[in-house]
């Protein structure tokens, strides 16, 4: 592989991090966003939130690379798919920590992303 083969690719897989990382931190944002308003009583904007939330790793799985990805892509895309029915699970019984663990999970891969990205 050439040096600026070498160099577009590097910066394309830099490109696609930043995207999953700014994917993450929407997700995350509007979750924390979702306890918030549970804690308020705000069930309207509690499930807006959430549904954002789900849009976001709906997002997350539909560019999910399987062809290259292999391994990872399918245990992502096996983590992406828990999370989104876990969220909706959260959203029916109004339960906050069942949203901090999805938080917790997408802070997890967020540190990941962030290191490719950097």
């Amino acid at each position: 592989m050439s040096v600026r083969k070498y160099e577009e690719v590097a910066i394309s897989t830099q490109d696609r991090g930043r995207l999953v990382v700014m994917l993450y931190d929407g997700a995350i944002r509007f979750l924390r966003q979702a306890v918030a308003a549970l804690e308020q009583g705000d069930y309207i904007r509690k499930g807006r939130a959430i549904s954002r939330a789900q849009d976001i790793i709906v997002e997350l799985n539909a560019v999910l690379d399987m062809e290259n990805g292999r391994e990872i892509a399918a245990n992502l895309r096996q983590l992406y798919l828990f999370m989104w029915k876990y969220l909706n699970q959260a959203n029916l019984k109004k339960d906050p920590d069942m949203i901090r663990k999805v938080i917790g999970l997408l802070e997890e891969l967020n540190r990941g992303w962030n290191a490719v990205a950097s």
